[in-house]
């Protein structure tokens, strides 16, 4: 068995967007309704993927704003970012932009593995943000790019997944039959 690889991952984005919601999904398969501002949390969980395992430290980072000071903890030793904005608000879609600069002016890098997440997407009749624009600005970064509803456990899992493709791909690593990638 190939020693499983530890990969540390922020989930960042504005306040109320389900960051945790989305982590506590994918870590503990249940939905979390109830709103507790995050100050910081960190889970573990180990994930196969490609029959490789990996141990996964997610850090659930506190809403940012567009003003917040991006943390020196968000850039130390993280191997990839899942940034998180709400299908339900602009201004949600608006913050995510400025933390993804604030991201790599951080990090020092062009480009940093990012899979960039519209939450919420259940929640059909109060949706603002078009899939299409989170693609568009996802290609835009180079990033990858979903919709998922914290309330399925089968999108939060993938999010996680996709994101440590995005890092094996960072690593050179990346598995042929995962190039392409449908948006359902």
């Amino acid at each position: 068995m190939p020693q499983p690889k530890y990969r540390k991952i922020a989930v960042i984005g504005y306040r109320s967007v389900g960051k945790s919601s989305l982590t506590i999904q994918f870590v503990e398969g249940q939905f979390v309704d109830s709103y507790d501002p995050t100050i910081e949390n960190t889970f573990n969980k180990m994930v196969s993927v490609n029959g490789q395992d990996f141990n996964l430290q997610l850090v659930d980072t506190a809403g940012q704003d567009e003003y917040s000071i991006f943390p020196q903890s968000h850039s130390m030793d993280i191997h990839g970012y899942v940034l998180v904005y709400s299908v339900t608000s602009n201004k949600s879609f608006e913050v995510v932009q400025v933390l993804h600069d604030k991201l790599l002016d951080m990090v020092g890098k062009i480009q940093v593995p990012t899979v960039l997440v519209g939450n919420k997407k259940d929640l059909h009749m109060e949706r603002v943000i078009k899939p299409e624009e989170g693609k568009k600005l996802a290609d835009s970064w180079g990033a990858a790019f979903m919709e998922s509803s914290a309330k399925e456990n089968e999108t939060a899992v993938e999010v996680f997944k996709r994101i440590i493709l995005e890092m094996e791909k960072a690593d050179g690593n990346a598995a042929p039959e995962e190039k392409k990638c449908a948006v359902m």
